[in-house]
This record gives structure tokens, sequence and C-alpha cells, in this order.
């Protein structure tokens, strides 16, 4: 049996833990533009997996422009 209050519970950690919703949408509106930019799949996996690794925005810790 699923036990839900627990999975809400991690679910909430886990997003807190990478910066809050508003980092959670930075993320996924990176993601999106990396699927949609130019490149082979593979390029584009090794993109996102670059990408979640920073939680946020773009070069937001480093204040600098993404490497492409």
């Amino acid at each position: 049996m699923v036990n839900l209050k627990r999975l809400t519970d991690r679910a909430k950690q886990l997003v807190q833990k990478r910066g809050g919703t508003d980092a959670l949408k930075e993320d996924a509106e990176e993601l999106k533009d990396i699927a949609k930019g130019e490149g082979s799949l593979k390029d584009k996996a090794k993109q996102a997996t670059e990408a979640v690794k920073d939680p946020g925005a773009r070069g937001e810790k480093e204040g600098k422009p993404p490497e492409r």
C-alpha cells in the first residue's frame, strides 16, 4: 500500500532542498528551452544533466551565462 502522506512529505522536502517552487519553475523553464533548442538528443541530454545539477536559473550561482 502506498503511503501518500509520506510521499507528499518527501516531495516537499525535495522541492525545498532544490530552492523552493520558484527554483523548480526556473529549472522546468530551462529544461524546456534545452528540449526546444538545437542539437542532437545526446547533446540535449548532457545539457539537461548539467542544468539539473544546479537548482534555479542558469548560471545563477556563478553569475555567468550558460555555456553552449
